[in-house]
């Protein structure tokens, strides 16, 4: 939608463009909000934003605006949910609730470290096949997957996902039109950022937010969208 929106003004993309396309993001993430789904709603703010970067928005502007959206975090957090502020303390010291909100970051922590260096192998894993992680298909495959292969296991997806990314942004870097480079372009980026906050929460980097591992996660939608 906003790549068709920008490609209607490409001659004279004027601020007044970049603030009505903000309005196309904001809307669909404010319905997905509501919902509630605030990891999804992020989703889709990024790749708005992502959108807003490649038809040429001043980044200097962006990070002014990540500033400020910064600063307005203690005015966010009485409107979160009582589980969505629950998740950001619990990422701060999973030790808070080990049995509880950080049961999830705690036994994945576990399961990446038990895999070691090769990892305990093909379906071998005692925390994820003893059940001791929740999720272990969904949104934590990426601890099964480190500890059934390992650190070894883990550095190949990453060189698959980055061989992958990297094509992708060759091709957005050589589209014919400013509509098929902001698709390509922010259909790359989502991607990235996909993966990077799955690995990232799955790892204790991030807070626990319900985002698929590209290509990996088990779901029938997520691979049929990601594909």
């Amino acid at each position: 939608m906003l790549a068709w929106y920008f490609q209607q003004h490409e001659t004279s993309v004027r601020f007044r463009d970049f603030l009505a396309a903000a309005v196309l993001i904001a809307v669909p993430v404010w319905l997905i909000k509501r919902q509630p789904d605030l990891g999804t709603a992020l989703m889709i703010g990024a790749s708005g934003i992502y959108v807003l970067f490649l038809a040429g928005l001043s980044w200097k502007l962006m990070a002014g605006l990540a500033v400020a959206a910064g600063a307005a975090a203690p005015l966010i957090w009485p409107h979160l949910h009582d589980y969505q502020q629950e998740r950001i303390l619990t990422f701060i010291d999973p030790s808070r609730d080990p049995l509880g909100a950080g049961y999830h970051s705690t036994q994945a922590s576990i399961a990446l470290g038990s895999g070691g260096v090769i990892g305990k192998g093909w379906l071998n894993g005692t925390q994820t096949h003893l059940d001791f992680l929740p999720e272990r298909h969904t949104d934590f495959i990426f601890a099964v997957f480190g500890e059934e292969f390992g650190l070894i296991g883990n550095a190949l997806l990453l060189v698959l996902y980055l061989l992958l990314i990297g094509r992708a942004f060759f091709i957005t870097m050589n589209a014919s039109t400013l509509f098929t480079r902001l698709v390509a372009g922010a259909i790359t980026l989502m991607f990235f950022t996909y993966a990077f906050v799955n690995m990232a929460m799955v790892s204790g980097l991030l807070p626990i937010v319900g985002v698929p591992l590209p290509l990996v996660t088990f779901g029938g939608t997520a691979l049929v969208s990601l594909f």
